[in-house]
């Protein structure tokens, strides 16, 4: 049974309602709209237009209420309109909606540096800029260990995803549909394997040990130690396929960077406040990085971005040299705010512990059943199954893969898929959800995986 209540919004009931095929004829129409008014770049993987949401649940204009399983991918980690999110956010926007914080500044973009440089790894004294994105928060990061380090080459990983400018496209592995004809990238980016385990040519006893030797040898060979100014790692892989390093092989990359005057750059956008368990997903295994980027879930859905780092580090940049017009909005921040409160007031770290408990038994029995379920890993509220095509056959399975996710979504369960393979399930609900409405989803999604094999 679970012991952390989350505070449901009082104007979404949290129930699973289906009262028009899925999209419905509203949400039909408007989709038509969308293609009349809006890129073809911009897809859309699920096209039900979106009226009201809160806690677990997605109201649509057709009136139906879809249970969420994304949380718009991370992000409304603390649910939809939460309530302290909404009384700071109202109360901001009738103070003030924008002055730019490196014209005239305020408190609030204050308060929110200050809760990071509380609230992330390590005890040292850290300074914070805030951003937009998690793309600008990266790109930024990279900006500053240059400059700091005074080298130029970064070390990314296979699988990983960083975002979509032209930096972080350069970071992110996957081609499609992130870096597709997009090019050239920016230079001096490196590509590193990546510890996972369930592929790891060695099998996953020996990852952790092989997967860092090997990044050391090609690092060292195709790079050199002290070109490098930053290794940049997600402790838990996103869009990549959600996948959990080898136990150790984060705790090691960081300890190597520090004995190589490089910095190593956690990626924590997907992967922070409270969705692993913690508040930070290098809090695991004690990793404390030297630069920290953030977004998604720390906000409660508005558009806010940092990078954290040792003082030292964030302060060698010479003053004017980070900022924008946008970075650090006060709505934002007031938002953001309003979201920590929550995360405290709510123990969402520990909720993201039950859910955990919750899903990886419905897991790992559906597992037995269907064994195109090659793998299942996460930890908290971010978990994800791998599927395969059989017993001895690891070969992705991305039919079977968009074939679940349509049936889920035809019975009213949003959910995400991922990889750099596109067989992978990701499952990111809102903190906010119940336990009896995440149990009514993996019911569905148990379903429409037996209807789909």
């Amino acid at each position: 049974m679970s012991t952390v209540t989350p505070v449901q919004p009082q104007h979404v009931e949290q129930k699973r309602v289906l009262t028009t095929a899925i999209p419905g004829p509203r949400s039909t129409a408007l989709q038509a709209r969308k293609t009349a008014a809006v890129s073809a770049g911009v897809s859309t993987g699920l096209p039900v237009y979106v009226e009201r949401a809160g806690g677990g649940i997605l109201v649509d204009v057709d009136g139906n209420q879809l249970i969420d399983f994304g949380s718009g991918i991370a992000v409304t980690t603390v649910g939809n309109a939460a309530p302290r999110v909404v009384d700071r956010v109202t109360a901001q926007v009738a103070d003030f909606t924008h002055t730019c914080f490196m014209v005239t500044p305020y408190e609030e973009y204050l308060e929110v540096a200050e809760a990071l440089n509380e609230l992330t790894p390590g005890n040292h004294e850290k300074r914070t800029a805030l951003f937009n994105s998690g793309a600008e928060a990266v790109e930024n990061a990279v900006k500053v260990a240059r400059h700091h380090t005074g080298r130029q080459a970064v070390v990314a990983f296979d699988h990983a995803y960083h975002g979509r400018t032209n930096l972080t496209m350069a970071l992110t592995a996957k081609n499609m549909p992130y870096k597709h004809k997009f090019g050239p990238f920016a230079n001096e980016v490196y590509r590193a394997p990546m510890s996972y385990p369930f592929r790891w040519p060695g099998g996953p006893a020996d990852c952790a040990k092989e997967s860092f030797d090997a990044f050391v040898s090609q690092v060292h060979a195709q790079v050199g130690e002290d070109n490098v100014a930053a290794v940049i790692l997600e402790p838990i892989q996103g869009e990549g396929g959600f996948i959990v390093p080898a136990p150790g092989f984060v705790a090691q990359v960081a300890e190597w960077c520090s004995e190589n005057g490089i910095l190593f750059i956690a990626d924590e956008v997907q992967t922070g406040f409270c969705r692993t368990g913690d508040w930070f997903a290098s809090e695991h295994e004690g990793v404390v990085p030297d630069i920290i980027t953030t977004a998604k879930g720390m906000a409660g859905g508005l558009p806010l971005a940092g990078v954290t780092g040792r003082a030292e580090v964030m302060d060698a940049v010479h003053g004017g040299g980070l900022g924008g017009t946008y970075g650090g909005n006060p709505v934002a921040c007031a938002s953001a705010l309003g979201a920590i409160e929550t995360m405290r007031e709510e123990d969402l770290c520990g909720r993201a512990r039950e859910v955990e408990a919750l899903f990886m038994p419905r897991l790992r029995a559906l597992a037995e059943r269907f064994p195109q379920i090659g793998d299942i890993r996460g930890r908290g509220a971010m978990l994800a199954v791998e599927l395969v095509n059989g017993p001895g056959d690891l070969t992705p399975n991305s039919a079977l893969t968009a074939a679940v996710n349509k049936a889920c979504h035809a019975e009213g369960l949003v959910t995400l898929t991922c990889g750099t393979y596109g067989n992978v399930f990701r499952f990111l609900p809102p903190l906010a959800a119940g336990d009896d409405l995440l149990s009514e989803g993996l019911d569905i999604f148990e379903q429409a995986f037996a209807a789909s094999v």
